[in-house]
């Protein structure tokens, strides 16, 4: 294919402020995890596919498939999805009091 550029798991993202490995950056409307530390004005590569474990509301009551939306506020996934971002869906069922959960990135 003539036009094909990149599977697209990983994509390139220059922060302008530093960012952390692991971190979870707000891109759009969408997210991505960073694969490594990225330095400020640097392109390095965030993760915006597969599963990832994350914390989450740890009052949240999640079935597996359930929307998930990062809350930029408190560093978490949440079902709320008023005034959060889109994060994926929810790889397995995570009760209450479970403080994390595994997301399918940005499907």
């Amino acid at each position: 294919m003539k036009n094909f550029v990149q599977i697209g798991d990983v994509l390139d993202y220059t922060p302008g402020a530093a960012v952390a490995s692991g971190a979870v950056v707000v891109i759009g409307a969408r997210i991505g995890i960073a694969v490594n530390a990225i330095a400020a004005g640097e392109t390095g590569p965030l993760r915006v596919k597969g599963v990832v474990e994350l914390a989450k509301l740890g009052t949240d009551v999640v079935a597996q498939g359930a929307l998930l939306y990062w809350d930029a506020d408190d560093f978490r996934l949440t079902t709320t999805a008023s005034g959060n971002t889109l994060a994926g869906y929810a790889a397995n069922a995570a009760g209450n009091g479970a403080t994390t959960a595994w997301l399918h990135l940005n499907a």
